[in-house]
């Protein structure tokens, strides 16, 4: 594993994407716990790309036109569905002072998470053509060479995104205080889905 892969891996993980909203949203609505959870969620969500990625199942979403539309327009509607519930006043990112105190409530943003990064065909072709290239050709267990920078593809969208999530968190208070504030957030934070569903549905194989 080199510092290319490192510095790769970074630099993705890093860049603002549905997973990253979703945690903010998370810690700013529930606090430190509920990001946790939601950075974990996220990670969870990358397993079924890299499964895909290892089985050849990108491949069949990057040629098929057909296979990919619907994949994408699946995602498009959940970005929809979570810009809606985050505009609704008793959504499931609703600014709440108590939700903390609510541990019922975090196999939702666990679920709400996983389906976040699952439902975007466009990390299971990246993972089909970032993989690959730290892989040797004639590398008799290739496969679990990519399950092995693949967990550390995990690991670090793991990091970064708990760091997201508690700086959301940690801000909380402030946030909470301020319904004005607390309005402009839900506002911004359903825009930003909205505008990740456009660009994914504008998005190319």
């Amino acid at each position: 594993m080199g510092i290319e892969f490192l510095l790769t891996a970074f630099v993705v993980t890093v860049s603002p994407g549905t997973g990253v909203v979703y945690t903010l949203a998370a810690g700013l609505a529930r606090g430190s716990k509920a990001a946790v959870v939601a950075a974990f969620g996220c990670t969870l969500g990358i397993i079924p790309h890299l499964a895909a990625a290892i089985a050849g199942v990108a491949a069949v979403l990057h040629a098929s036109a057909v296979a990919f539309q619907a994949f994408k327009v699946v995602g498009v509607l959940y970005l929809l569905y979570l810009a809606w519930q985050v505009v609704r006043e008793k959504g499931a990112m609703r600014l709440d002072q108590k939700a903390e105190e609510r541990p019922a409530s975090y196999p939702r943003v666990i679920g709400t998470a996983v389906l976040v990064n699952a439902l975007n065909p466009k990390l299971s072709i990246f993972f089909l053509a970032f993989l690959p290239q730290f892989t040797a050709p004639d590398d008799p267990h290739a496969a679990l060479t990519m399950i092995r920078l693949g967990l550390v593809f995990m690991a670090m969208t793991f990091a970064v995104f708990t760091v997201y999530g508690l700086f959301a968190a940690k801000v909380r208070s402030h946030v909470i205080s301020r319904p004005r504030v607390m309005a402009w957030m839900r506002r911004s934070f359903a825009a930003a889905f909205v505008g990740l569903g456009i660009r994914l549905a504008a998005a190319e194989r």
